[in-house]
């Protein structure tokens, strides 16, 4: 089920950023990345395991002819694996050129969330998430947590805090 979120409007005379992000779930927990970033979402695909990979790093595929990196983001974020029944879905992201596949549990609708809403990271958030968050937003009883693509894809550094 998916609830269409209206923007709110910006009082006269005030100036209102509304930022649009493509909303996902990773192990039950509500996330955002830009819009701008995303450049396709598949449904399950198949991953190609590639030898010697870092762990975070599921395999690669194949989208329209081009390879693709496929990023694992519990194994990035240090979750426990999905049941072996799941099936991820793939929000394939551009970066620096390249093309990236996050794996992720569900992928949700889009947002536009206003920048004034946005709220820093919470300080009972964990290490792994903070170094790669921009921000939570309050949504509906929920906290959704906007992901810094750049970060979660730099697979060099450590998120173990």
């Amino acid at each position: 089920m998916t609830t269409v979120m209206e923007r709110p409007r910006a009082a006269r005379g005030t100036a209102s950023t509304a930022r649009e992000f493509v909303t996902l779930t990773v192990a039950n927990q509500l996330c955002g990345i830009p819009v701008l970033t995303v450049r396709d979402i598949l449904g399950v695909q198949q991953v190609t395991r590639v030898p010697l990979a870092p762990p975070e790093v599921a395999g690669s595929l194949n989208l329209r002819g081009r390879i693709v990196t496929a990023i694992d983001l519990r194994r990035r974020l240090g979750l426990p694996a999905p049941e072996a029944s799941a099936k991820p879905m793939s929000v394939v992201v551009e970066t620096a050129g390249e093309f990236y596949s996050l794996l992720v549990d569900q992928v949700g609708e889009v947002l536009a969330l206003d920048d004034e809403a946005r709220e820093a990271n919470p300080p009972t958030l964990d290490s792994r998430w903070r170094s790669v968050s921009l921000g939570v937003y309050r949504l509906q009883g929920q906290l959704m947590v906007v992901l810094d693509v750049d970060k979660l894809l730099d697979i060099g550094v450590d998120l173990k805090g």
